[in-house]
Order: C-alpha cells, then sequence, then structure tokens
C-alpha cells in the first residue's frame, strides 16, 4: 500500500487524470439533478396550463424521467477530452460507451414516448364512450415501432462500442437477409395482416367475433402485433395469431350491433293433424280477437267474393265445401303471428318481418319466424324472443293447433295401457 501511494505521488499526471475522471462524474450526476428538477417541477406548470394532448403525450412523466437519464452520458462525451492526462485510447474508449449509453437513453426516451402516445389513444377513445365499442387500436403499431427502435438502437450501438460506421454493420445485414426473414417470419406476417386489418376495417377492440376452428366465440379485448385476444362468454381468453385473422375466414358482429337489431329466426314446429278448415263458429269467436279482426274481415269479403263468382259459374257445385274457398287454422295462426309481430313495441318494424309455413316434415310443419329485435343486448334480445315464444305457444289451443313432440317412453306406455284396456272391454 505504501508503495502505490509512493507511486501515485511520483506521477502527478496520473493523479491529475484519475481526479480529472471523479470531478467528470460528479459533474455529470450533477447536471442530471439539474436536468431532474427543470423538467419535473419547471414543466410542471406547463402541463397544467396547457390541456392539447400532444403536451400530455411529449412531457409525459415516464418521458421527462427517462430524458433526464441522457445527461449524464452527454456531459461525459464533451468533457472527457478536457481531462488531463488522459491517454487518448482511454479517451477514445469512454466517449465509445458513452455514445452507446447515449444512444441507449434516447431508445428509451422513444419507446416512452410511444408508450405514452398509446395511453392517450386509449384515454381519448374512452372519454369519447368508443373503447368498448367501436375503436381502432394502435397498439401493433406501437408495438412495431419499438421493435424498429430496438433494432435501430442495437446496431447504432454496437457501431459506437466498436468504432465503425453503423453502415457497416447495415451491408452485413443484407447478406444475411435470408437469415432474417425466417427469424422475423411471423413478425413479418402479423405486421402485414395487421395493416390489411386496419385499413379495412376488419376488426376493433370490443368487436364480437366467431372462430370456430380456434375455439373462439366473444369480444376482442386486445390487438397486438402478434397476437389478437378473445374474452369468450365463458370468460376464459383465446389467442389468436395475427395473421391467421386473414388466412382463414372469421365472423365479424358489428354490422349487428351498429345496425340496431338483432335478427330471430326460429320455428314452431306444428302437428299436421290439427290443421283443419275453420268453422263459421270458429271464425266468429277468433273475432273477438282485435288483431284479428283486420284481416278477417278482408279475408271474408274476399272469400264471399271468390264463391259468389264460383257459384255462378259451377252453379249446385258450388255449395260442396271442396269447391269453396275457406278459412285454415293455420292460415289464421300465422297472420296473427304476423300482426302480434307487427304491433310489438321492441321488434324493429324497420328491418325485415316475415312469418312463413314451410315445407312440411316428418317432424310436423315449421312455422318460421323472420324478425329483428330493436336491441342488440344479449339479454334483453334473448327476453325479446323468449317473451314472444311463450305468447305464441299459449295461443296454439285458441286456433285448435298442437305442437308437434316427438312421442317418449311414457307416451307409448300410455299408448300401450290404452290399447291393452280397449282390448280387454
Amino acid at each position: 500500500m505504501k508503495l502505490e501511494i509512493a507511486y501515485l505521488t511520483e506521477q502527478p499526471e496520473a493523479i491529475q487524470a484519475i481526479a480529472g475522471l471523479v470531478l467528470m462524474v460528479l459533474l455529470a450526476y450533477g447536471a442530471r439533478l439539474v436536468v431532474h428538477w427543470i423538467l419535473l417541477h419547471g414543466f410542471s406548470r406547463w402541463i397544467e396550463a396547457m390541456q392539447a394532448r400532444w403536451t400530455r403525450v411529449v412531457l409525459h412523466r415516464n418521458v421527462l424521467n427517462r430524458l433526464e437519464k441522457v445527461t449524464p452520458s452527454l456531459v461525459v462525451q464533451m468533457s472527457v477530452a478536457a481531462i488531463p492526462y488522459l491517454p487518448a485510447a482511454a479517451v477514445s474508449i469512454i466517449r465509445n460507451v458513452a455514445v452507446a449509453v447515449t444512444v441507449l437513453q434516447i431508445v428509451r426516451v422513444l419507446m416512452a414516448f410511444l408508450d405514452a402516445l398509446h395511453e392517450e389513444h386509449e384515454e381519448y377513445e374512452r372519454s369519447a364512450g368508443t373503447l368498448a365499442a367501436s375503436t381502432r387500436s394502435i397498439k401493433s403499431h406501437i408495438q412495431l415501432a419499438k421493435l424498429g427502435l430496438m433494432l435501430l438502437g442495437g446496431i447504432v450501438i454496437i457501431a459506437a462500442l466498436i468504432d465503425r460506421s453503423p453502415l457497416i454493420l447495415l451491408s452485413g445485414l443484407g447478406a444475411m437477409s435470408a437469415v432474417l426473414m425466417l427469424v422475423f417470419k411471423d413478425t413479418l406476417l402479423s405486421f402485414t395482416a395487421g395493416l390489411q386489418l386496419a385499413s379495412n376495417d376488419m376488426l376493433r377492440v370490443g368487436d364480437w367475433i366467431e372462430m370456430p376452428q380456434l375455439g373462439a366465440d366473444g369480444d376482442v379485448i386486445d390487438i397486438a402485433l402478434h397476437t389478437v385476444k378473445v374474452q369468450n362468454w365463458d370468460k376464459t381468453i383465446t389467442t389468436i395469431p395475427t395473421w391467421r385473422l386473414m388466412s382463414e375466414s372469421f365472423r365479424n358482429w358489428r354490422g349487428m350491433s351498429e345496425s340496431g337489431g338483432r335478427r330471430i329466426k326460429r320455428v314452431i314446429r306444428l302437428d299436421a293433424g290439427s290443421v283443419c278448415f275453420l268453422k263459421p263458429e270458429d271464425v266468429e269467436r277468433l273475432q273477438h280477437i282485435a288483431l284479428l279482426r283486420p284481416y278477417l274481415e278482408q279475408k271474408l269479403q274476399e272469400l264471399d267474393g271468390a264463391n259468389s263468382a264460383a257459384s255462378r259459374t259451377l252453379g249446385d257445385l258450388a255449395k260442396a265445401p271442396a269447391n269453396q274457398r275457406r278459412l285454415t287454422n293455420l292460415g289464421t295462426f300465422r297472420a296473427y303471428i304476423h300482426a302480434y309481430l307487427r304491433q310489438h313495441p321492441k321488434i324493429h318494424q324497420g328491418m325485415t318481418l316475415m312469418v312463413r309455413a314451410m315445407e312440411p316434415s316428418s317432424e310436423g310443419i315449421p312455422m318460421e319466424l323472420y324478425c329483428f329485435t330493436a336491441s342488440t343486448a344479449w339479454i334483453e334480445y334473448e327476453g325479446i324472443q323468449s317473451d314472444i315464444f311463450d305468447h305464441l305457444l299459449a295461443m296454439l289451443p285458441e286456433f285448435d293447433l298442437r305442437l308437434y313432440q316427438k312421442p317418449t317412453g311414457q307416451d307409448l306406455t300410455t299408448g300401450l295401457q290404452l290399447r291393452q284396456g280397449l282390448n280387454q272391454d
């Protein structure tokens, strides 16, 4: 130890160089403290006074915190050459390291700026009330910009450390383009897919999408560079690679939500054996139903005219029921459903509304309702649909119609017991 002290005493140049290095370090961190106070205390008044969106991004706290960390390396770059008796090789090494640190801190500042930009965009959309319904996510673009910054910053940092031009490294990367394409294949595919999705407005945060091949059926909660997250209705999360949304088909229900109506397309299966012509007393009874009265009055006038014309043409043959036009309980029930939907306050009257009897089959006669509710909310939609069919099923006996139902084991047992009882009698 005494020998080292004696050696340093005999070498005033080394002492001055060491003292200069210590002073440079103190000056660098002192400058950082000064810049810290200026940025966080001086600009805080500006942030409070200015309500522009760009000020909240540029003067974001994280941006300012990282910006102050650029100061020490800048001070080192400017002052290292002024240190006396410091070897030229040491000056070059310290300056190169300081430049690399400066580039690193600038990259971190720009990444903080991108984070602040993304945060401000989401806050703006949320305040506008569109985040949960129809906003376009910029997260994928932010992630791609960060990736580009990291790659470019890494090249410049390496070039600064080896004291070479970044162009030399970039020219070397050209020869590795095939390898880079293979390494970043998914990134390039996802970026291209993200651009197509955004430019064609095919997907937004909040959209309800269905992609059965990947088990996705729910709301889009996040659109990133590589993945799209979908929260299914059972609250599970399905992660879909972004490029698969362009290479495979998916269903987006946004059009339904924006239209203001949600479709009801459901059938009531009627027993074909219950279809019959209406008797005069049946018509008189059904005329007491307010919704049916206009239909029945019009139909009765039409039938009277047609039957009168047939009697003049056919004579006595027109008295045969088979030669007369008559009302059926099936057609009258269809007219009732149509009138019922037309006056329903929760059915969208500006969209398609249709009631049709479809082709009979071994499972009865399907009576299909095709209409749209005035609400697209799932719970309200299901409630409206259930109320409509509850009412229609309860109205079937009024028209002497029966709902078709496949016989169960109990039905077969009851029928067998009834047959045995008849045989015993």
